[in-house]
């Protein structure tokens, strides 16, 4: 750059200076042969060309100044003028003559000198091109108004009370602080403005940098720097430590030998409870807590390894103390092992006795005598076992499901289990309200219905269907059946059996008030414990009017609605029987 007297290197520069990026000349051309702002005493310059004077008029300032450069037109030396000549030179290019009279009225003010070198602030420019007259000025749709003392002239920002200060020269130009350096104290009362003030007097600035200041000095800047060290220190003190810590608990659960007993175990089997949904590692951890196995690195190993590993049951399992991993988790995979017993649906009081003696080892008969003597002591609801006739107030109530047992297991508190959660889902269920609704006489009815329909159905698929066979047949305008249900199951329940072959004729003598192929209506009781889509079936049967049901092959049952029907079905069904017997 050249502007000023500046010399050709980057110089950094004022951002409020109005003559900063030539805009000090008001939009007027730059005239041929002449350098903006006076241009450097050191340089040559060509004298001016008139041809070239009036080739851009004021309305297009910046094209001719874009055109015509220094770069395009080498300088030559100039004469030197004072400001005031400069300006009258101006004036007259432009055609303010009268303006420029009047501003040779107008003092000037002094011009600092640096360096035994007047310095010259482009002011007279304005004077050497004053003379020639501007054919545009009056019509310019451009123009700015004037903010001179003259028209069309900008005011010199240099001379006046509120002027910016006049550049400084090169030899005394130092670059601007940096704005994030802020001043700071300190610390402990103690001021390092002072200091940093002194040390920058200094030549170079008191460093190296180069006459910039870079850093701080003093008591505080020391401190902060103690502090800061001693933070950086414990930070790695602890990252060290903690990552050690950790290192070693990984390289310890990866690579070393988890703890592990050997053999079967030692002492009484101890009941151990798996609660239901327990994972590897909860399962793991009970059994530590009991003290069976040695860790749960190992048990979760061990059944890992184990292919039926991931299949252990929730329940009550009888293990030993001090048992090896493995040897748990075989002994856990065997479903005979699991201390449990499990109930089927559908499942008669009378199998469901025995089941009781044989897991808690008692003689044969013992809970059923329990169960008849303490009925009434179970937890029954009071709308179940009112009816004289029902041959055990039990049955329907011992609901489906597996109950854990353990060394504390008896009959009565099983039964009593067993009674409690029947008659909690018969609530959840709706039972007791929904009997009217189905023209039953009471809820135990419902449940009875269930019953029938988990004894005759072959599928849950064929459950609500065969609920619409129930209701169906107990209607009064039933005149096939005579409102004779005429199940064989009702016949087996009596005789304690399940077998599909036996003498209707039989059947039909036989007076008992279960047997459904003498008596009308339901029997007294149910005749067995249905699970939940046999009550839910009994709540709500099909509504597809069947009537009859056979199953051809022993697998897949089939309804009818006519007795025609079913007779035809009944034939092919008793042929069947005649081949598989060798009749």
């Amino acid at each position: 750059m050249t502007e000023y007297g500046r010399g050709r290197g980057s110089e950094p520069w004022h951002p409020e200076d109005p003559l900063y990026g030539d805009q000090g000349w008001t939009a007027h051309q730059t005239q041929q042969g002449q350098p903006p702002h006076g241009g450097d005493p050191q340089q040559q310059a060509y004298p001016q060309e008139p041809q070239y004077q009036q080739q851009y008029p004021a309305p297009y300032p910046q094209q001719a100044q874009q055109q015509y450069t220094e770069q395009q037109y080498p300088q030559q030396p100039q004469p030197q003028y004072t400001e005031q000549q400069q300006y009258q030179q101006y004036a007259e290019q432009q055609g303010y003559a009268q303006q420029a009279q009047q501003a040779q009225q107008v003092p000037q003010a002094p011009q600092p000198a640096y360096d035994q070198q007047s310095w010259d602030t482009g002011q007279g420019q304005y004077v050497a091109a004053a003379v020639q007259v501007d054919p545009y000025a009056a019509a310019d749709p451009y123009a700015q108004p004037p903010a001179g003392a003259f028209p069309g002239e900008a005011p010199d920002l240099y001379t006046t009370a509120e002027a910016y200060p006049p550049p400084t020269p090169p030899g005394l130009r130092h670059l601007e602080p940096d704005p994030a350096e802020e001043w700071q104290d300190g610390g402990a009362g103690t001021d390092t403005r002072e200091a940093d003030a002194e040390e920058s007097l200094l030549p170079g600035g008191g460093d190296d940098s180069g006459g910039r200041r870079t850093g701080r000095s003093g008591k505080g800047r020391k401190e902060r720097s103690r502090a800061a060290c001693l933070i950086v220190a414990l930070a790695l003190v602890g990252v060290v430590g903690g990552g050690g810590y950790y290192g070693y608990s990984y390289l310890k659960a990866r690579f070393a030998t988890a703890e592990d007993y050997a053999g079967e175990g030692t002492g009484e089997p101890v009941d151990v409870e798996i609660p239901p949904n327990s994972s590897l590692t909860r399962m793991g951890n009970i059994l530590k807590e009991k003290g069976i196995v040695a860790s749960v690195e190992a048990f979760t190993a061990a059944a890992g390894a184990n292919p039926k590993g991931k299949s252990i049951q929730p329940g009550v399992y009888p293990l030993r103390k001090k048992m090896s991993a493995a040897a748990a988790v075989t002994f856990m995979t065997d479903p005979t092992k699991l201390n449990v017993i499990t109930i089927p649906e559908g499942k008669r009081n009378v199998d469901v006795y025995k089941l009781i003696d044989t897991r808690l080892g008692k003689s044969e008969g013992t809970t059923e005598e329990i169960a008849k003597r303490e009925a009434k002591n179970l937890g029954l609801p009071a709308w179940a076992g009112n009816n004289p006739k029902i041959m055990d107030p039990l049955e329907g109530f011992l609901f489906p499901a597996r109950y854990d047992v353990s060394q504390d297991s008896t009959p009565e508190s099983l039964l009593k289990q067993m009674v409690k959660n029947a008659t909690d889902k018969y609530g959840e269920l709706g039972v007791e309200g929904k009997a009217k609704e189905l023209g039953l006489e009471n809820p135990l009815q419902v449940i009875t219905v269930a019953s029938l329909v988990n004894a005759e159905g072959k599928h849950h698929e064929d459950f609500r269907k065969m609920s619409e066979v129930v209701y169906n047949r107990l209607k009064k305008t039933n005149d096939v059946t005579n409102q004779k249900l005429e199940f064989d199951s009702t016949y087996n329940y009596i005789k304690k059996s399940s077998e599909i072959n036996f003498s209707l004729k039989e059947a039909r003598a036989l007076d008992n008030p279960y047997n459904t192929h003498f008596v009308k209506g339901l029997p007294p009781g149910p005749i067995g414990n249905p699970g939940d889509e046999a009550i839910t079936a009994a709540l709500a049967p099909d509504g597809g009017g069947w009537m009859f049901f056979v199953s051809v092959d022993g697998k897949t049952t089939t309804f009818t609605k006519t007795y025609e029907e079913h007779q035809k079905l009944a034939d092919e069904f008793l042929e069947r029987q005649k081949q598989k017997n060798g009749g």
